[in-house]
């Protein structure tokens, strides 16, 4: 059969697998948990993603973690296969040069809600890596702060938070929300008092006599 799937952040891609041809390919050994409907479906979409240098162990691990919670092969295929966008994605609002750690966190962070437009521009705004910050945004929605308050205070500590800073923060958002306080303005004044703490630390850095 031919599936065609739209993809990847650049066109089309097709994928025709014919019957039985499953055998003469080199499958992940750990896609034997799928059904033999599934798996050729989900070996060919993984192959095309290899081939356009994308990561395929979040592919990998979508499957795995359909075919663990016993879901309908075509759930199963349409999470890979949705999972497969949103890295391409990723890697069109990142750049070529992003690292599969970052755009699974993108891919996620795209799926929680972020316009591309926000990954770019943390891109623009750090140096480090983005696996932190756009981690940190995903989980903020997920605690129910709207998408654009949880990327402007991501956006507004990128350039000078270190990830470590970026984590307190996000742990301040999520416990002032478990005491009552609406999911955005715990995330502003969290932002707020990170922010402050930043560049405190970083003017007593500055101060701090080197060594001779």
């Amino acid at each position: 059969m031919t599936l065609h799937w739209r993809g990847l952040g650049s066109g089309l891609v097709v994928v025709t697998l014919a019957a039985g041809s499953a055998a003469a390919q080199q499958v992940d050994p750990r896609l034997e948990r799928l059904d033999s409907v599934t798996r050729p479906i989900v070996a060919a979409l993984v192959d095309s993603a290899r081939a356009t240098a994308l990561p395929t162990e979040p592919l990998v691990q979508r499957a795995l973690e359909g075919a663990t919670k016993r879901a309908a092969a075509d759930r199963i295929v349409a999470a890979v296969r949705r999972l497969a966008l949103d890295l391409g994605h990723a890697r069109d609002a990142l750049g070529p040069t992003t690292s599969p750690p970052e755009l699974a966190a993108a891919a996620a962070a795209l799926r929680a809600g972020a316009p591309p437009a926000i990954l770019t521009e943390l891109r623009r705004l750090r140096r480090e890596s983005l696996t932190v910050p756009l981690a940190v945004l995903t989980d903020l929605v997920a605690s129910g702060v709207p998408v654009d308050s949880a990327a402007a205070a991501v956006l507004s500590l990128a350039a000078k938070s270190r990830d470590t800073d970026l984590v307190e923060f996000r742990r301040a958002v999520e416990r002032d929300i478990a005491l009552g306080a609406p999911p955005a303005s715990a995330t502003a004044a969290a932002a707020a008092v990170t922010a402050a703490a930043v560049q405190v630390n970083a003017g007593a850095r500055q101060q701090r006599p080197g060594r001779p």
